[in-house]
């Protein structure tokens, strides 16, 4: 593969990382189609306009400027296919299940450019896994690229190839992602969770463990783990809240189940605390309620002892700070 132009690119999923992602291209003006579900009721490209107005919302913001969202076009996957003719990337940034990732796949497959790279934003998945859900003719432009979140202001950017990648591809895509936006690129293994997440949710599991041991309070332990030891303001448990309490248990379930040699294996688990907030529907900044959550001008932190929240001390930073997918 030649030099990488990208004069129009798409992004599969309108969730927080995929529209986030679709952002940033756009602060680089390449022309995006952002897809997801057609909407049950009403116009069908309801899940995406919905995910563009929240893009205005966010903080900090996913957008250079509101007026980089002409640059941004609405799609379903009903109705819309056919325009990925057009582009010369393709992003698929849906949730982490193998089985959706795969069905996705086939549905997009027949409608692909014959050149153009398609990679998984996957935070651990195994790629060459991945890989087997496209036609044998696409896999050689088949590869991972793991941005993290908040996309516009992490300067790292994975990428990932598999036995079938071609390096050409990764080569162009490297340089594209470096000069076009500007990130910083680490070429990945295709081990469970690839680099920084397997580092980075290691650690987060070792405070969890010493947090329980010594009977600390959350807060505590973030303004323990922040700026004091040379770690951004969202320190441990702030930053678990911007990733997401279900991405970062996913991740961990990803270490339990995949690394079983791993000397430390007895530590991927998730603690109870973590399993009941998800399931009681409270993920974080997504859904303004998670370990933390902000009542009025409040900021609140979850107390383990009290079974509920309590005032904290915390301060939310309002620049962006290093986190996992």
């Amino acid at each position: 593969m030649n030099k990488l132009i990208v004069k129009k690119a798409a992004v599969l999923g309108a969730g927080v990382m995929g529209a986030q992602i679709a952002a940033h291209l756009a602060n680089a003006n390449v022309p995006v189609v952002l897809f997801d579900l057609p909407a049950k009721e009403g116009d069908k490209n309801g899940i995406v306009n919905k995910a563009l107005d929240g893009l205005k919302k966010l903080d900090p913001a996913p957008l250079a400027s509101k007026g980089k969202l002409q640059f941004i076009d609405a799609a379903n996957y009903d109705e819309h296919l056919p325009l990925l003719a057009g582009c010369d990337l393709v992003i698929e940034a849906i949730a982490e299940r193998m089985d959706w990732k795969n069905d996705l796949y086939a549905k997009i497959a027949p409608h692909l450019a014959p050149n153009a790279i398609i990679a998984s934003n996957t935070s651990g998945l195994s790629m060459n896994a991945l890989a087997q859900g496209l036609p044998e003719a696409v896999r050689p432009r088949f590869c991972g690229i793991h941005f993290f979140n908040p996309p516009r202001y992490m300067h790292l950017v994975e990428i990932i190839g598999t036995q079938s990648t071609d390096g050409s591809t990764l080569d162009a895509l490297e340089t594209w992602l470096t000069s076009r936006l500007g990130k910083g690129v680490i070429r990945a293994l295709d081990t469970p969770n690839f680099v920084a997440n397997r580092i980075g949710v290691m650690s987060i599991l070792a405070v969890m463990h010493h947090t329980q041991a010594f009977g600390l309070g959350f807060d505590e332990v973030d303004a323990l783990t922040g700026p004091k030891i040379g770690r951004p303001k969202s320190a441990t448990y702030r930053t678990a809240d911007v990733v997401g309490l279900d991405t970062l248990a996913h991740v961990v379930k990803t270490m339990q189940d995949t690394l079983p040699n791993d000397p430390w294996h007895a530590y991927f688990t998730n603690p109870a605390w973590l399993q009941a907030l998800i399931a009681q529907g409270a993920l974080g900044q997504k859904t303004r309620c998670g370990i933390f959550r902000k009542q009025g001008k409040e900021i609140q932190v979850l107390d383990l002892k009290a079974q509920d929240y309590r005032k904290s001390a915390a301060k939310w930073p309002r620049k962006s700070t290093p986190s996992s997918r």
